[in-house]
């Protein structure tokens, strides 16, 4: 999965300072705290009930979404009609696999910031797409309009899964067994490592297996509204 997307925060020094009331009035904090440890509301991580919901994540993740491509040096940024594709397929796979469409959105900014441009990467498996998913077939690295199917597939083969490897769906199922059946807001930290690593120590999330350290505690920010403060992670 992307592990090294850089944002030109030069560039957004006007929309930062913009952002933080928008955020506040839909009840999301724009700050980073970094989470370590098992992923429990006991460690200190935010419990689900504590995160954004899907609409007011959207909206706090869309100026990113408008402008991410070109900040990264990814191409044309995305036009209308993509963004609404592509909130278009977070709800209907969400519909499609019963993973929370907002968990699927947290992946999506985690891996992509939500261009659909975005390269495929490989470090010994081919990761393309919004998700960078396991050698998915939606790409739309270095194409301009990205159609909707391809959007679609996209959103589809990091939730669903593919040929290759497991989606949020097979993730998440495995850490929800490892839980007994519980849901808890461990099991989406613990999804979210998995997806990075494609291992997970439960006892300390942060381990990552050769991938990015980060990857579960920018999740567990990004669910209660982390778009452009500084990482201390």
């Amino acid at each position: 999965m992307f592990q090294n997307i850089v944002l030109a925060f030069a560039a957004l020094a006007g929309l930062a300072s913009a952002a933080p009331a928008t955020i506040q009035e839909r009840g999301l904090s724009d700050t980073y705290h970094k989470y370590t440890g098992d992923g429990s509301t006991k460690a200190g991580w935010p419990a689900d009930s504590a995160w954004g919901d899907f609409n007011s994540l959207w909206n706090a993740n869309l100026p990113l979404i408008k402008q991410s491509c070109g900040w990264n040096g990814w191409g044309a940024d995305n036009s209308a009609d993509e963004i609404s594709h592509l909130k278009s397929a977070i709800t209907q796979v969400a519909s499609e696999t019963g993973v929370q469409s907002r968990f699927i959105l947290l992946i999506v900014m985690q891996e992509s910031k939500g261009c659909v441009r975005v390269p495929t990467t490989g470090n010994g498996v081919r990761n393309p797409g919004l998700m960078q998913s396991h050698n998915g077939k939606g790409t739309c690295a270095g194409v301009n309009p990205c159609p909707q199917s391809q959007i679609l597939q996209m959103i589809r083969d990091g939730t669903a899964g593919t040929s290759s490897g497991d989606g949020l769906k097979q993730t998440t199922a495995k850490t929800l067994a490892h839980f007994g059946g519980k849901s808890q807001p461990a099991v989406y930290y613990a999804a979210a490592r998995l997806y990075n690593s494609g291992s997970v120590d439960y006892a300390h999330l942060e381990n990552a297996f050769g991938s990015t350290p980060c990857y579960a505690s920018d999740v567990a920010n990004r669910a209660h509204g982390w778009t452009l403060a500084k990482s201390t992670c």
